[in-house]
């Protein structure tokens, strides 16, 4: 079976106590994210300063030697805080995650009325290790006529 990402950190920081006052402090969060056979899917929250806004995840899977930005898109309906927008992104990560000694750094951009944001978990990014998965264990050989009728002549 294909490697699957592990988070280095909470997958879910939006369900832990004092999110949204986080993101009113820092405009920028990460909610959450999920490694999926697409690659990692995520949402964003960010306050809601102005009506145009961009927001997008810088990645890379070799230690910055090279990255990639992957845009987030606008999840109506927006979150009943009043406040934040949600964005969700997919980091599409193909063949390169295939590997279980990948490492997956990302950080969050936010774009709004001529300034910029990020998130990235406190200046250590957010990063994800690849894990081989455990194959299921296969049970005691079975003898194929076990389950057959024994005919008696």
């Amino acid at each position: 079976p294909p490697p699957l990402l592990e988070p280095l950190f909470p997958p879910q920081p939006g369900a832990s106590p004092g999110f949204v006052e986080r993101v009113r402090q820092h405009k920028v969060r990460l909610e959450w994210v999920r490694a999926e056979p697409a690659g990692l899917r995520g949402a964003v929250r960010v306050l809601n300063l102005a009506y145009e806004k961009v927001v997008s995840v810088r990645y890379t899977l070799n230690g910055w030697a090279s990255c990639a930005e992957a845009a987030a898109t606008y999840q109506p309906p927006g979150p009943a805080d009043g406040i934040t927008d949600r964005f969700a992104f997919l980091l599409p990560l193909g063949a390169a995650a295939a590997a279980a000694e990948t490492a997956l750094e990302f950080a969050v951009r936010y774009r709004v009325a001529g300034a910029e944001y990020w998130d990235n978990n406190e200046g250590k990014n957010y990063r994800l290790r690849g894990r081989q998965r455990v194959p299921p264990a296969a049970g005691p050989p079975q003898d194929p006529d076990s389950s057959a009728w024994i005919h008696f002549i």
